[in-house]
Parts: structure tokens; sequence; C-alpha cells
């Protein structure tokens, strides 16, 4: 059964899956796709261009799919694409993609809390919390599982990686490689995430390697081409840390540096 309040605004053109809830004042515009067992509170705005997993919570007050605040915007066709159980807690907005056919993609599994911000283009990947008042710059890279403390602020184009912590407060404006805690204005690595990779399933011999890699790249006087080659040359391989390796060798603002605190404590 759908549970639609009278007071909502529904167009006709939208799909509604299977026991959707829709509370008063809250507006689903044309061709808006909302999955089985979504609750849309009240003056929420889903605009035509969303897709909406299953089991997915939208705060009051929050808007998804709106137009993108890029001056390269022209009014071009583009699109929100949302997986199953997610929460937008009350006033997230979640904007558009610029450029035809493109999209904002957010995974599975992902909080979201009030007051937060994802801008255009950017990608989040799955497990992804982001506390209150974090805004994401347009074609930033979440990827799975990080923590993004509350008040943040993310340049557009930085890459966030796996089972990285941010702490609140924090700007970032260069990449955050996976399996770091990162905290500051602008952010500076404090270490690993060793809980966060601990709860991530990450066995303590790859736990161990990785503390390895650490070293390698932010104690030595290697530069950084230098310090993965001895990382590929002196380490185990394994899945986590080849992902280390290919973020790195991808980078695109730069990393971010250990906190000169951290190296000499």
């Amino acid at each position: 059964m759908l549970k639609i309040d009278k007071l909502a605004i529904v167009n006709p053109k939208a799909e509604l899956g299977k026991d959707v809830e829709i509370g008063p004042y809250a507006i689903i515009g044309p061709d808006a796709i909302i999955g089985d067992r979504t609750v849309i509170s009240s003056h929420a705005v889903i605009e035509g261009c969303v897709s909406l997993g299953m089991d997915c919570q939208v705060g009051i007050g929050a808007v998804i799919g709106g137009m993108p605040q890029d001056v390269k915007y022209r009014g071009e066709r583009s699109y929100v694409r949302i997986g199953n159980n997610n929460v937008f807690r009350e006033y997230v907005t979640v904007h558009r993609a610029t450029g035809e056919d493109n999209a904002t993609v957010i995974g599975d599994n992902n909080m979201i809390m009030a007051y937060g911000h994802v801008g255009h283009n950017c990608v989040i990947g799955n497990g992804v919390m982001m506390a209150n008042m974090v805004n994401l710059g347009g074609h930033v890279l979440v990827e799975d599982k990080a923590v993004i403390g509350g008040l943040t602020g993310v340049h557009q184009f930085v890459r966030i990686g796996t089972i990285c912590m941010i702490g609140g407060a924090s700007r970032v404006i260069q990449d955050i490689p996976p399996y770091m805690l990162v905290d500051g204005r602008p952010t500076k690595v404090y270490g690993l995430n060793s809980i966060g990779m601990r709860r991530g399933g990450i066995s303590s011999e790859v736990r161990l390697e990785l503390k390895r890699a650490y070293k390698l790249l932010f104690r030595s006087n290697n530069n950084l081409t230098q310090a993965l080659e001895e990382i590929e040359a002196t380490i185990n391989a394994s899945w986590e840390l080849n992902h280390l390796i290919e973020f790195l060798q991808t980078m695109g603002r730069g990393i971010c540096r250990e906190s000169r605190a951290q190296s000499d404590g």
C-alpha cells in the first residue's frame, strides 16, 4: 500500500514502488523513481531527474535532484542515481550533474546527516557516513566506508579513500589516501585508521603490511614515486595494498601529508 498524505504533491508521471510513504507538503517530480518502502518526509522535494532505491529515508525539507551550482550548466538533461538503504536527514541537498546525461551517484547503506550537501557529479560509494553539515564540492569521489566529521568542507575534484576518517571541521583540499586518519585546516595525516580497518574486516596481517607501507610513504626520505616502487618491491601484495598504490598513482590534486606533530611524536 502507498501512504501518500493528501497534502503531498505527486506528479502522475512519477513511479512509486510498494509501501512508499510520502509526508505532507512533499513534492515528487515527473519521472522520479521511488523504490519500495522508501519514506519521504514532509516538505522534502524529489525532482524528476532522481531515481531513489528501496528502503531509503528522506528527512524533512531535504531536496534531492536540484539544479547544479555550476556556471557551466546550461540546462542539459542530467540525473541523480541513488541506491538502497540510504538515509538523508533534515535539509540535505543533493544536486544533479553537469553534462548531458551525466549523473551524481550515491551507492547503498550511506548516511548523510542534517544540512549535508552533495554537489554536482559527485560519486559516493557504499557505507559512507557524513556527519552534520558536511559539504562536498562538485566532482568529489568518496570511496566505501569513509567517515567524514561534521562541518567539514571538501574541495571540488578531491578524492577520499576507502575506510578513512576525517576529523570534524576539517578543510579538505587534497586527496586523502585510503585507510588514513586525517584532521585539520588544511587536513594532515595522523596515522592509519586501525579501528576502521579492523571493523572493515581487514586481517591483522594486511594491517601490518599497510603500516609498513605508511612508513615508506610518510616517514622515509623517498619521494612518492620511489616510495611506491619500494612498497611494490618489498611488501606482500594484497587487494588493500594494491588499491592504495593505484589510488596514489592516479591522484589529481596531490595528497595530504603527515602532520609534523605525528612524525615528531
